[in-house]
């Protein structure tokens, strides 16, 4: 398997789940701690490191410490793979839908076979 294919798995594998996905929407305002990160959730705290661990290894986000606090921060650049792949996939669509509303066109300007 390709390694960008790889990589892109393991970006909707990180946003296959609702608490990932708030997790980048509220990094979307801008860098975090994980206590701020976590405080919405109802969850223990090693639940969510794992999750934010999943969102670090599909490349979405990235982390430092400095001392006793760990901040989050968005990679916008892993995002837009998968917009692009979304985008790529419309684009195909969109082409193959055209085609069909062609041959539909043209199937009814022949009018009904006898």
């Amino acid at each position: 398997m390709p390694n960008q294919e790889i990589q892109l798995n393991n970006v909707f594998h990180a946003l296959s789940d609702p608490t990932r996905r708030a997790v980048i929407q509220r990094l979307g305002e801008g860098p975090a701690s994980v206590k701020e990160l976590a405080q919405p959730f109802d969850m223990a705290l090693p639940s969510f490191m794992q999750h934010l661990q999943v969102l670090e290894d599909g490349g979405l986000i990235k982390s430092k410490k400095k001392g006793r606090v760990r901040t989050c921060e968005i990679r916008a650049k892993e995002l837009g793979k998968a917009e692009r792949w979304f985008a790529d996939q419309h684009a195909l669509w969109d082409a193959r839908l055209d085609r069909l509303d062609a041959y539909l066109d043209d199937l009814q300007k022949k009018g009904p076979r006898s």
